[in-house]
């Protein structure tokens, strides 16, 4: 079957990222259901065709437990990035809503519209000095994710120049590497590497469970504009006939 990902590679010295969702959880204690180990070995027969070369994961045991089968797979170490455990990111970009419950901001009814609004889309990278947004400091938030992501993309070899929304190979490779953690890191993860802004990415963006995300850097000429070729994407799923939840 074609695959317009190694295409690409073919052409190109482009490194391949791959994000991919834990599988179906359950949250307290932290593992994956039944289904869930069901999903990991199915999209782990996915990734195995991606020919992976570096496999990392969130410190979570639901993203470690949907790695392993690729990691088994593929003889490849799994090395695990504290800072993507989903904790701190709910800790950071969620709230308390009016029924007591907490939830990510961009799902409760205080703060989506303000999210969407015209006025927070001016605002494009500084969209939480908006007045109803300044004081929980969700810069701040943003910050501790981002040059955590900035280091970790630095590592593979391609710095982030924000201010040109670009990224300088520093060090051009044809590596394929997977990421396993998270829906809602996700949103800041990969709108922090796509430099779109947060509000826009996570109000309209949802990764399902083992959803695939495919970014391809490209070196050109010394720069690097990350480009999607598949979001949240779950063949593997229809292919192993799993049932699919398109939610957060």
């Amino acid at each position: 079957a074609y695959n317009f990902v190694n295409e690409v590679q073919r052409r190109h010295i482009v490194m391949i990222f791959y994000y991919v969702r834990h599988g179906d959880p359950i949250y307290n204690p932290d593992q994956l259901t039944p289904l869930g180990h069901r999903q990991a070995e199915s999209v782990s027969r996915f990734m195995a065709g991606c020919k992976i070369d570096k496999i990392f994961s969130s410190t979570s045991t639901r993203a470690i437990q949907t790695a392993t089968p690729t990691s088994e797979v593929l003889k490849k170490e799994i090395t695990q990035l504290d800072f993507t455990n989903e904790k701190y990111a709910w800790e950071r970009f969620s709230v308390e809503c009016a029924d007591g419950k907490r939830r990510w901001i961009e799902q409760s009814d205080q703060f989506r519209n303000i999210l969407v609004s015209p006025e927070v889309f001016a605002l494009g990278d500084k969209w939480y000095e908006h007045p109803d947004l300044a004081k929980f400091n969700f810069g701040e938030h943003f910050d501790f994710f981002r040059n955590q992501i900035d280091e970790f993309f630095a590592s593979l070899g391609y710095e982030h120049d924000r201010k040109n929304r670009l990224f300088h190979a520093t060090r051009p490779n044809d590596d394929n590497v997977a990421l396993f953690a998270h829906g809602g890191f996700g949103g800041i993860f990969l709108s922090s590497i796509l430099d779109i802004p947060y509000p826009q990415f996570a109000t309209r963006i949802s990764i399902c469970h083992t959803g695939v995300t495919v970014i391809h850097f490209s070196d050109k000429q010394g720069d690097t504009i990350p480009v999607v070729s598949q979001l949240s994407s779950t063949p593997h799923l229809f292919a192993d006939r799993l049932p699919t939840a398109y939610y957060k």
